[in-house]
């Protein structure tokens, strides 16, 4: 993969950086060259000593819609979904730095799944949140249905997994998947929460997070081989391909199991 530097944009405020998802046109929806500039943004901050905290925001109304389905229709699901870090670059990037989510708008699919891979989320009150995989014949494959089966009560991951539904910032709040709601600009939020934790000890940061992220993850190489062994069957699937038609061509989709 090539990344591109348009996709993402990076910047410095002291010891805080900024990665800016930014293709507002396709709602930052993630293609090949994003991926690489993803994770290249996030490989920058880990090789910098001088940078402690990255806040992950985008440009424009959408935070994410997820993969660009016209990627994944032209063959690009395998570097996307598969490649160093797994969807965007990001969601298994090993990392020893918080990354803050500044969620000004719907994060949806993989959106949701970049933002439920960060260490620390602020939502703007209009922002909404959905795994819709099963619409399309995929599933959350980019950690979604790991991380909310591992956060939330097996009833709540149903409810969002199978039925699809987007739920609001105060829901995402109450269910506990992000930290705070603001009627205010998020960055603002995030900026003054990055600064308070580069100003801590970065030895304890770092070690904070390793703790944290040790029950969380103990099991997860073998949660994300079977993730990736399931993902991979329903790519190659007609659903899948019927799927991304069907939202493509604003349709409900005919899956094949209805034929049969």
């Amino acid at each position: 993969m090539t990344a591109n530097a348009e996709d993402v944009l990076f910047e410095t405020r002291g010891a805080v950086a900024i990665i800016t998802l930014n293709r507002p046109q396709q709602r930052n929806a993630m293609n090949t060259e994003m991926t690489a500039a993803l994770h290249a943004a996030i490989s920058r901050v880990e090789s910098d000593r001088n940078l402690r905290v990255t806040i992950l925001a985008a440009n424009g109304p959408v935070f994410s819609a997820g993969m660009d389905l016209k990627a994944f229709l032209t063959g690009e699901a395998e570097q996307i979904l598969f490649g160093d870090g797994r969807f965007g670059g990001f969601v298994s990037q090993p990392r020893s730095k918080p990354v803050i989510a500044c969620v000004q708008g719907p994060a949806l699919a993989g959106g949701f799944e970049l933002v439920l891979a960060c260490d620390l989320v602020v939502a703007a009150r209009e922002a909404v949140f959905g795994l819709p995989e099963s619409r399309l014949g995929l599933v959350a494959g980019g950690g979604g249905a790991i991380r909310v089966g591992r956060r939330l009560p097996p009833v709540i991951a149903n409810e969002i997994l199978l039925l699809g539904d987007r739920f609001d910032a105060e829901q995402a709040l109450r269910w506990g998947l992000i930290n705070r709601v603001t009627d205010a600009p998020p960055m603002t939020e995030c900026l003054q929460m990055a600064e308070r934790i580069a100003a801590n000890a970065p030895l304890s940061i770092a070690a904070s997070l390793d703790l944290v992220r040790a029950s969380d993850e103990a099991d997860m190489d073998r949660l994300w081989q079977q993730n990736d062994r399931q993902l991979r069957d329903l790519i190659a699937s007609d659903d899948a391909a019927e799927g991304a038609r069907a939202f493509a061509e604003k349709r409900q989709p005919v899956w094949r199991a209805q034929e049969e």
